[in-house]
C-alpha cells in the first residue's frame, strides 16, 4: 500500500493538487464566498484522475502483484490528505486573518468568515463531493467529466445554501460567524460534527468505490 500511495504522488497528481493548496489564503479577499476555496480542491481531483488516465495508469496498476480494490484506495487517501491539508491551512491562514486585522474587516458580507465553522463547511463539500466523484469515476475510470461536473454542481448549489444561511439565520449571521474567540464552544461544536460527517461520507464513498471498481473489466 505504501508503494502505490509512493505512485500516486510521484505519477499521478497533477500540479493543480500542490498549487490549489495556496489557494487558502483567498480568505483574506474581501467579501469572498470563501467555500468557493475548497472548490479548487475538487477541480485538482478532476485533473489528477484526466491525467492518470492519459497515461493508462490504471491498466498499469492492475498489472502490478497488488489487490485489486487496493487501487482506488491508494488514490483515495492521497486525495483524502490533500483535503485535510486544505481544512488546515484555511484554518490556520483564518486565524492569522482574525489576529492581523481589524474585527471590521474581519466580517464577510459574501458568507460566513474565515473561522472554524468555514473549516467545517469546507469538510461538508469536500465530504459530499467525494461521495458523488468517485464511486461514479470507479465505475468508469475512463468517464471522468460527467462524474465531475455532477459533483461540481451540487458543491456549488451547497455554496449557495452556505451564503442563504449565513443572511436567514440567527445561528448561522451571529453565533457562528464572526472571529474564532467569540462563541468559541458553539464554534468548536459545530467544526466537530461537520469533520465527523466528512470522515463518514468519506469512508462510505471510499466503500463504494473499491466495490464498484472490482466490477470494471479492464
Amino acid at each position: 500500500m505504501l508503494n502505490l500511495i509512493k505512485k500516486e504522488l510521484r505519477l499521478c497528481l497533477h500540479p493543480t493538487a500542490f498549487i490549489f493548496l495556496f489557494f487558502a489564503v483567498l480568505v483574506f479577499v474581501p467579501n469572498y464566498p470563501y467555500e468557493v476555496i475548497f472548490f479548487f480542491s475538487c477541480l485538482s481531483i478532476f485533473f489528477s484522475c484526466m491525467m492518470t488516465r492519459e497515461n493508462g495508469d490504471i491498466a498499469f496498476s492492475c498489472a502490478l502483484p497488488i489487490k485489486k480494490e487496493h487501487i482506488p484506495f491508494a488514490k483515495m487517501l492521497v486525495v483524502f490528505g490533500l483535503q485535510c491539508i486544505i481544512l488546515l491551512l484555511v484554518g490556520i491562514i483564518g486565524a492569522i486573518k482574525g489576529v492581523v486585522l481589524p474585527a471590521e474587516q474581519y466580517v464577510n458580507q459574501a458568507g460566513i468568515s474565515a473561522n472554524l465553522v468555514l473549516v467545517g463547511n469546507g469538510a461538508i463539500l469536500l465530504g459530499i463531493f467525494n461521495l458523488i466523484f468517485f464511486p461514479c469515476y470507479f465505475k468508469n475510470p475512463d468517464k471522468i467529466g460527467v462524474p465531475f461536473i455532477v459533483g461540481a454542481i451540487v458543491i456549488f448549489l451547497l455554496i449557495g445554501v452556505f451564503i442563504v444561511l449565513r443572511w436567514a439565520t440567527p445561528l448561522y449571521s451571529t453565533t457562528l460567524n464572526g472571529l474564532n474567540y467569540e462563541n468559541t464552544g458553539a464554534k468548536s461544536v459545530a467544526l466537530a460534527i461537520e469533520i465527523v460527517v466528512y470522515g463518514v461520507l468519506s469512508a462510505v464513498s471510499c466503500e463504494l468505490s473499491m466495490k464498484n471498481f472490482q466490477k470494471v473489466d479492464l
